[in-house]
């Protein structure tokens, strides 16, 4: 006997609450294996493919293509334990639930979202189709003189009376509540006072119809009326809950100084030119910062608000900013205190081409302690820019260009780079910092500094 199985969204991990269809893989009515992926939602990390974990007929999809759901919303409905394209007979099979409770084990696979650390099957609420002597038709409850034609008036829902009020989606009931509509003011059209989609938006447009009033002057209305609404969700969400905390949390500041950065270009195009893979000046500059933040840790630290702890992080994972067609991202090059610049230039390469195909997990781009911000590539010399919470510190790098600069007592044209430090005072003070920022620009001058450590 088939069985009508609710398939919600998942937790995606790295405590994403939230997710916005982008595009469905399946339709109703057609057969899906278990782990078959059925849907593209772009979460504010990543886009990501979430697979089905029963195989069956797709009954039914909750959503369009451009909605946002929350984590446990309803995402479809999956008809299992029947042959494929074959609607389940009912019967009083008294077996029927055994067997259908063995097709159900069957046809589910326990995974939720693949590599996404989801633990084995938890426990599942069923949902069983109803037989069709079960479907319950209003009726008259008397038998003499014909049925009323009249229209069926809606069923408000009393505002003080106890228990859920009757919603025909989550979807209607997340409206509602997004728009701060209580549902128990609205009258349902549907059965038995069962609140639809079209009750809600009635109320909402009747709740939002300004009242007759008193003309109120032109230049009033023209504020309220002008300007396009952009809502802030998916990415560029992300990113403004994230910089807004971090303006709120971090006391930051910000320390600059410019480097002649003409031997580390020629340093550069020495390496390349011996061969190998090419090495990129973001390659370069990573290496000299982790080798910095080896000799001022205070800055590859992060602070526990709740104990009132500066927490001095053992391994350096370092952040880039990369400008994507979705926005800002900043995917993470793991333990990068360890790696060569050959081997970071690599990962530089592969993670800003999968942050341009959309492709990279929540993985890529979570767990940094400290960030470099390569803004120079948009043509730029200085910049201030906010930490990226909860680190402790960033370092941005403007555009190299030739300047005018003092070089062994004589005017000569060099590649001048500005550096720019932003970091948290709780964690060190201006001398850290100042200290840091300066042995990064001795670097950048005089490469062979870093051979004394090597």
């Amino acid at each position: 006997m088939a069985q009508v199985l609710e398939f919600k969204l998942p937790d995606l991990g790295e405590g994403l609450t939230e997710a916005e269809i982008v595009r469905w893989l399946v339709s109703v009515g057609d057969v899906v294996a278990i782990d078959q992926p059925v849907v593209e939602v772009e979460t504010a990390k990543a886009m990501v493919e979430v697979p089905c974990p029963y195989g069956g007929v797709v009954t039914a999809r909750f959503g369009e293509e451009g909605t946002e759901l929350p984590v446990g919303a309803p995402l479809l409905t999956v008809a299992v334990g029947a042959a494929a394209g074959t609607a389940a007979a009912p019967g009083p099979d008294a077996g029927g639930s055994d067997a259908a409770a063995s097709a159900v084990s069957s046809e589910y696979s326990g995974n939720v979202l693949v590599g996404y650390g989801t633990a084995g099957p938890a426990a599942r609420r069923r949902r069983i189709r109803p037989q069709t002597p079960a479907v319950v038709q209003p009726t008259p409850t008397t038998t003499a003189g014909p049925a009323p034609t009249a229209p069926v008036t809606p069923v408000p829902v009393a505002a003080g009376s106890p228990g859920p009020v009757p919603v025909i989606s989550p979807l209607v009931r997340k409206l509602a509540r997004d728009r701060g509509l209580d549902l128990r003011r609205v009258p349902g059209s549907g059965p038995e006072g069962l609140i639809l989609r079209a009750d809600v938006e009635r109320a909402l447009a009747d709740r939002d119809r300004p009242a007759p009033a008193a003309p109120a002057p032109a230049a009033a209305l023209a504020p309220a009326a002008a300007g396009e609404r952009i809502p802030l969700r998916g990415v560029r969400g992300a990113v403004a809950d994230k910089l807004s905390r971090s303006r709120t949390e971090i006391p930051d500041a910000t320390c600059w100084v410019d480097a002649d950065a003409t031997a580390l270009m020629e340093a550069r195009a020495a390496m390349n030119a011996a061969g190998g893979p090419k090495i990129s000046v973001l390659a370069l500059l990573a290496r000299i910062c982790v080798h910095a933040l080896s000799r001022f840790p205070e800055l590859n630290s992060t602070v526990d608000t709740a104990a009132r702890e500066i927490v001095r992080l053992p391994g350096v994972h370092l952040g880039f900013a990369a400008q994507t067609p979705r926005g800002l991202v900043v995917p993470v090059v793991r333990d990068a205190g360890s790696r060569t610049a050959e081997s970071l230039a690599g990962d530089f390469g592969r993670l800003t081409e999968s942050a341009r195909q959309g492709t990279l997990t929540p993985a890529d781009l979570t767990g940094g302690t400290f960030t470099l911000n390569n803004y120079g590539v948009f043509g730029v010399d200085g910049s201030t820019p906010i930490i990226n919470h909860p680190e402790a510190a960033m370092l941005g790098v403007g555009r190299i260009v030739p300047k005018p600069w003092v070089h062994q007592g004589e005017l000569a044209v060099r590649q001048v780079v500005q550096l720019s430090l932003t970091f948290d005072h709780r964690v060190c003070d201006g001398g850290t910092a100042g200290g840091f920022l300066r042995y990064v620009a001795d670097c950048v001058e005089q490469p062979a500094v870093l051979l004394r450590t090597l």
